[in-house]
């Protein structure tokens, strides 16, 4: 079996140097107004940082241009793609025709990556998307697998193809959605989407002999979300999609927390590892239960295994995890032997604390036994995120690496 390419996401450089901790062959990133990102915290110095971090670890950097570009953005995208050009960046990803001529002209040293956003959904677009300069697709969500295989024997022999494994799903198609603008003014094309398809509505009826008189149409606590989609989840299905012959597997998140990062990355790379090693013994449930520690909503294969599948809708609208939560990252191994954290939620002692270690799917777990003050040294009972880069010290009976991730069970 040839190597398939773990594929995570970027919103900033911390969270790309997580992602390469944890097993990532590549990254993707973008600045906030080009990428369909507005909110990332990536800049084009970070984006600098990002690709020469990576290429000194011997992996890849994709950057994202991928709105739907108006008239008046093309200098920036051009003045883009020119520095990403002498970064020796591994892709551009595009959705937009006119963005890819700009780019092939402003960046010719550059593959071109073509965006789920652009809803490849065929063989026969994956060749017109290679004759016209790509070198790879980012296949939409939509597809089954049967679709899938279709594709990989269908297209052009050195066209790689990119999908996604892991992450939120959109209700519009790949992700092309107008409803954000029309009822907040915020482009998801553009990177500004409010996520509308998450809120709750009252649904109302016009009666029908009474026109004119809207009837509210009752639902139980669990059925104002109508939109609300669970996240995509492929974990069980990666032996059939290795095997197809799918070059890389993406993992959608680029919002998303380092702890987020750090687990869906460790579970997917392990599981890879694990069944190229030994396919016949592939289990997914091992997997699965770190992935459930950090979801937030429900999970689902959307269309890979049946397009009739009606179990991706989370009417609940529940977007939290009930039992764990980021607890903190290493940031040194003190000469004492102690361990210096930055901590993103409440520690107390006699806490139950798990440290994810890259390539091992199971946890260390163990239990506060002492906090110390990082100033002034004392023992503190508990110590909450105060201000910033809040720190605390305290004993992991594991040797550590900076920048390893903790979580906390509730």
């Amino acid at each position: 079996m040839k190597k398939t390419e773990l594929l995570a996401p970027a919103g900033s450089f911390e969270k790309a140097k997580i992602a390469f901790m944890y097993g990532a062959d590549a990254v993707y990133c973008g600045t906030p107004k080009l990428s369909l990102r507005s909110r990332s915290e990536v800049d084009d110095n970070d984006l600098v940082k990002t690709v020469e971090y990576a290429h000194k670890l011997g992996k890849k950097v994709y950057a994202a241009i991928n709105i739907y570009a108006w008239d008046e953005t093309y200098e920036e995208i051009k003045n883009q793609a020119k520095i990403l050009n002498d970064l020796k960046v591994d892709g551009i990803i595009i959705s937009d025709g006119g963005v890819v001529d700009a780019v092939k002209e402003a960046a010719p040293d550059v593959e071109i990556h073509i965006s789920t956003q652009a809803n490849t959904v065929s063989w026969h677009a994956c060749n017109f998307w290679y004759k016209n300069g790509a070198k790879r697709v980012v296949l939409g969500r939509e597809l089954n697998k049967e679709q899938l295989k279709e594709i990989m024997k269908n297209k052009p022999k050195d066209l790689t193809i990119e999908m996604f494994i892991h992450g939120a799903l959109c209700f519009g198609y790949s992700g092309r959605c107008f409803l954000s603008e029309f009822l907040a003014g915020r482009s998801g094309n553009l990177g500004d989407c409010a996520q509308s398809c998450r809120w709750a509505y009252n649904v109302y009826v016009e009666e029908t002999n009474n026109p004119g008189n809207l009837m509210p149409v009752e639902t139980d606590e669990k059925g104002t979300y109508i939109f609300s989609s669970k996240d995509l989840c492929l974990i069980a299905e990666i032996p059939e999609i290795i095997d197809m012959g799918i070059d890389s597997l993406k993992i959608e998140g680029r919002l998303k927390t380092e702890y987020y990062v750090a687990t869906v990355v460790n579970a997917y790379r392990t599981a890879i590892d694990d069944y190229m090693r030994d396919p016949e013994h592939y289990n997914p449930e091992k997997y699965l239960v770190e992935l459930e520690k950090t979801k937030t909503r429900g999970l689902t294969t959307f269309y890979f295994n049946d397009r009739n599948n009606k179990d991706f809708q989370d009417y609940s609208g529940r977007q939290y995890n009930s039992f764990y939560e980021f607890g903190g990252k290493v940031l040194e191994t003190l000469p004492d032997g102690r361990v210096l954290i930055e901590i993103r939620n409440k520690l107390s002692v006699r806490d139950t604390l798990e440290l994810i270690v890259p390539g091992h799917i199971e946890p260390e777990v163990f239990t506060i036994d002492k906090l110390w003050n990082d100033e002034t040294d004392e023992e503190i009972d508990t110590v909450n995120p105060g201000k910033a880069e809040q720190k605390v010290i305290l004993n992991i009976p594991h040797s550590v690496e900076k920048g390893w991730i903790i979580r906390r069970k509730k």
